[in-house]
């Protein structure tokens, strides 16, 4: 069964960088859709940031040149850089995984099968 793991959360200051981490057990498709969402309390699950398996990449309009998504397989591990950091920001940040084959980044959360605990961030002002 497959497992996700995020880490790197943490509090940083508006203008600070964190970069998260999502560690991958079990087998999934190396041309699964992984993805960075975040929620915070009170609000709906948004997609932040997507990476097809055809490796095209997706931001949100309000992490655009922030936010860098980056996939290592050798790894089994998907990272998210966050960059410039804004109190807007804070919330748990989640990754998930398509179960199969996904060839076009896709922002809602019902493409996802798998999904992590979540991680975190918070940027104080």
């Amino acid at each position: 069964q497959v497992q996700l793991v995020e880490s790197g959360g943490g509090s940083v200051q508006a203008g600070g960088s964190l970069r998260l981490s999502c560690v991958v057990s079990g087998y999934i498709y190396s041309s699964a859709c992984m993805a960075w969402f975040r929620q915070a309390p009170g609000k709906e699950r948004e997609a932040v940031a997507l990476h097809s398996g055809d490796r095209r990449t997706w931001y949100a309009d309000s992490v655009k040149g922030r936010f860098t998504i980056s996939l290592d397989n050798a790894k089994s591990a998907l990272y998210l850089q966050m960059n410039s950091l804004k109190p807007e920001d804070t919330a748990m940040y989640y990754c998930g995984g398509s179960e199969r084959g996904c060839y076009t980044p896709n922002s809602s959360p019902s493409a996802y099968k798998f999904w992590g605990q979540g991680t975190q961030v918070t940027v104080s002002s």
